[in-house]
């Protein structure tokens, strides 16, 4: 795996839904990350909700997240509900931070 994915992954451990306390990354709300060879990073996200008030502002807080990693040139965010998200898409940690154990 190219070692740009890993950080822009842990640049979206830095952007959060701001009525949830745990970081997009965690919540489950990205489902792929890639980079093409045009140094272009392609994401696909979802939201815990299709009607998220913030949706437009998490949407570029991803964008810039990758684009802070050194050499991406360019960063396409898509936003996806399929699958929709669900509580079994967090990580553990995440899981244990909101107290669904």
């Amino acid at each position: 795996m190219d070692a740009r994915i890993d950080l822009i992954i842990e640049r979206l451990k830095d952007v959060y839904d701001p009525e949830i306390p745990v970081n997009i990354y965690d919540l489950g709300l990205i489902y792929n990350v890639d980079i093409d060879e045009t140094n272009k990073a392609n994401i696909i996200m979802t939201l815990t909700a299709p009607g998220c008030p913030v949706a437009d502002i998490l949407v570029e807080d991803v964008r810039q997240a990758a684009l802070a990693v050194e050499s991406i040139n360019e960063a396409d965010v898509e936003l996806t509900f399929e699958p929709p998200w669900d509580k079994s898409m967090m990580s553990e940690e995440a899981r244990l931070e909101l107290g669904f154990f």
